[in-house]
């Protein structure tokens, strides 16, 4: 027996008609592995002429109860309008048509992509179920959104540790080298824009005997304290910084020194009242202070910290407890 090789002409009908078995099983399986429904209609009538297993279950209905019937029977009016339009969409283009359609059957919501396509007198429909697409996409849509919640963390982490290499541990506030800086700043910004601004020194008045008898617990709760007090009594374009264990500077931005005066005031009266509690006592404290102003009491930085140096002795001789002005200069007047 020799072995045969069948060649089959362009044109031949046999050798179209002989894969469609082959066609016929390979749809079977993509509908089977993806899920899918088919059916056929009547073009004209819009009633079905044929639905595979798995539209008859879907639709509640043996295949021969199905036929015959349209979707008005099986769904609500808006519904099967819903479809209808869709197959004379379909009806009146030669090329496939895909749809999506939003479903309910026995109180489920489905979803579905329809790839509809007319021949003849007749109009075929695969139907897929897009719930697996659904969830991938909104697991994908959550997946990309915790992506960027936790870029957005980073990138606060980031500044805040940034922010943290600034600031002095005990009482948050500006350190001393990067204070000086936005203290230069603030100056060129003045020099060019013939505005003025306030250096504001602060100091500690000696300890009550109730605190310097609780040591370094209570001075560290008190640091804190006036800490806190600087943060909230100044605004964000003003600065506060630790100078050492017991002074603190104070930048008020585009201010004069009536301004300064009456908030460096103000913020006196707070730290005078603030109690800091240390195992049951109660442990106060006040701060002297001396305020300055550019370019009015100084024109360099240098003589305003030495304007405001003077005016802070000048507090402390007022036996603390006080905010005292730095003399205007008499050449500007």
């Amino acid at each position: 027996m020799s072995d045969a090789v069948t060649t089959i002409e362009p044109g031949d009908s046999a050798a179209v008609a002989a894969p469609m078995p082959l066609v016929a099983a390979l749809l079977r399986a993509l509908l089977a592995r993806e899920g899918g429904m088919l059916a056929v209609k009547d073009a004209a009538s819009g009633r079905y002429l044929h639905v595979d297993e798995a539209m008859a279950v879907f639709l509640g209905r043996s295949a021969a109860e199905v036929r015959g019937h349209g979707d008005i029977e099986w769904f609500d009016g808006s519904t099967a309008s819903a479809l209808r339009a869709a197959e004379q969409t379909a009806l009146a283009q030669a090329a496939p048509l895909w749809s999506e359609h939003r479903l309910e059957r026995h109180g489920q919501v489905r979803e579905f992509r329809v790839l509809r396509l007319v021949q003849g007198k007749e109009l075929g429909a695969l139907w897929f179920d897009c719930a697996a697409e659904r969830q991938q996409q909104r697991q994908l849509q959550t997946a990309l959104d915790q992506v960027e919640q936790l870029q957005r963390s980073n990138a606060e982490l980031r500044r805040e540790l940034a922010d943290q290499a600034l600031r002095d541990p005990a009482t948050s506030l500006y350190t001393r080298a990067h204070f000086e800086d936005q203290l230069r700043r603030e100056a060129d910004l003045s020099t060019r824009e013939q505005r003025e601004f306030a250096l504001v020194l602060v100091e500690l008045d000696p300890a009550a005997p109730d605190v310097q008898a609780a040591g370094e617990p209570a001075r560290a709760l008190v640091l804190e304290a006036v800490g806190r007090l600087l943060r909230s009594g100044t605004r964000a374009m003003d600065a506060s910084c630790r100078l050492d264990d017991k002074r603190f500077a104070v930048l008020l931005s585009g201010v004069g020194l009536a301004t300064a005066h009456a908030r460096m005031e103000g913020l006196r009266r707070r730290c005078a009242t603030q109690i800091v509690m240390l195992d049951g006592r109660e442990l106060g404290f006040t701060v002297a202070m001396g305020v300055a102003s550019f370019p009015h009491t100084a024109q360099t930085l240098p003589e305003l910290m030495n304007a405001c140096e003077a005016a802070l002795v000048q507090a402390r001789r007022r036996g603390g407890n006080h905010v005292t002005l730095a003399s205007i200069r008499l050449d500007d007047a």
